[in-house]
């Protein structure tokens, strides 16, 4: 696969986004044999066609407004968009995002309302012995202000880092347009990384260390300095831990796992696994889990690939008695769902009649 030769100048302007909404991808490589374009837009590849300069193209949509991930397939390859600088961040860059403009704001989007801070804090990890990352939104009216707030752990994927849920999953944007609206209370998301076993594979016996890595990190690093920080309401109450995909099965294993911290558990697309190798303890106490518990909140979308799991678990919590919401919705493992997923979470988090 050879992507470009000599070329002056910048790349091909790519992705270009029109009025009606239809997108133009390009890239330059005259020795290449075939490229795609594949995009959280759903549906298979499109293909791109060369012109005679050896700049191949292809035009998809329209699409709806939104944030997508997509990425260019050259000769088997999946790549980033050269023309493209903005990356989603992971642990293996091979994503570029899309942005294509509505006539209505979004609920991800940069709307004209009070926002609050995102903060990039570097700490070294005593449980785990290395240095670490997470993000740290606080939320409009913190600075200057005296009150305290209750706090969202809120984890990504498996392909994901630390950055992912404010890059392209806009987590802080969301929480700034709810609590303006009056829709949510404001709160302190916590954005950990969470590949805390550095030997993982993607295995059973990966996954259960990676989750007890990640829980030692979370409880006795990442929490005791965002406490000892922020101004947060450390109560049981006032603790809530969400996640997607791999995120997602953490939250739920940790939250369920310790009823005595967390009050609010929600898992997106999460995998879970065999429900009783996790959390045994829990589903053999349904009444503590019940009385503990606020909320515990699972969705899924119905084209999803862990919808078999999902609904293996869902069976294995009302078998147990153990109360919760199971959301059945429309779409597939994308960032346009877990979004959706994070808008309608968060007005239901720390509220009495949630």
């Amino acid at each position: 696969m050879a992507v470009s030769r000599e070329r002056s100048g910048p790349p091909p302007v790519s992705p270009e986004v029109h009025p009606d909404r239809t997108v133009t991808f390009r890239i330059y490589a005259p020795d290449s044999d075939h490229i795609s374009v594949w995009g959280e837009w759903g549906g298979p590849d499109s293909p791109m066609e060369p012109d005679y300069a050896g700049v191949w193209s292809a035009m998809v949509g329209p699409l709806d407004p939104g944030l997508y991930g997509y990425h260019l397939n050259v000769d088997g390859l999946a790549m980033l968009d050269p023309g493209n600088s903005w990356v989603k961040p992971a642990r293996a860059p091979n994503t570029s995002i899309l942005d294509v403009p509505g006539a209505q704001p979004l609920i991800h989007g940069f709307q004209d309302v009070p926002h609050g801070d995102l903060r990039i804090i570097g700490y070294h990890s005593r449980s785990l012995r290395r240095s670490r990352r997470m993000r740290v939104y606080t939320p409009p009216g913190y600075e200057g202000g005296s009150d305290r707030y209750p706090v969202l752990c809120l984890l990504h994927g498996r392909g994901d880092n630390d950055a992912t849920w404010s890059e392209l999953g806009r987590a802080h944007l969301i929480a700034d347009n709810l609590i303006a609206s009056g829709d949510a209370v404001p709160l302190v998301i916590v954005m950990t990384d969470g590949h805390a076993y550095i030997e993982e594979e993607w295995d059973g016996n990966a996954r259960r260390l990676n989750i007890e890595a990640l829980r030692r990190d979370l409880l006795e690093d990442v929490l005791p300095l965002v406490d000892s920080r922020y101004r947060t309401l450390t109560d049981q109450p006032n603790r809530a831990i969400a996640g997607l995909s791999m995120g997602g099965g953490q939250a739920v294993t940790i939250g369920l796992n310790h009823l005595d911290l967390f009050s609010h558990v929600a898992g997106f697309s999460s995998y879970m696994g065999p429900p009783r190798e996790a959390v045994a303890p829990a589903l053999d106490s349904p009444d503590d889990v019940n009385r503990a518990l606020t909320l515990l909140w699972l969705a899924i979308g119905e084209e999803d690939f862990l919808l078999d799991d999902a609904k293996e678990f869902h069976a294995a919590l009302e078998a147990a008695g153990i109360e919760h919401q199971y959301q059945l919705t429309s779409g597939d493992h994308s960032w346009p769902v877990w979004r959706q997923y994070l808008a309608e979470l968060l007005p239901v988090l720390f509220k009495e009649d949630s």
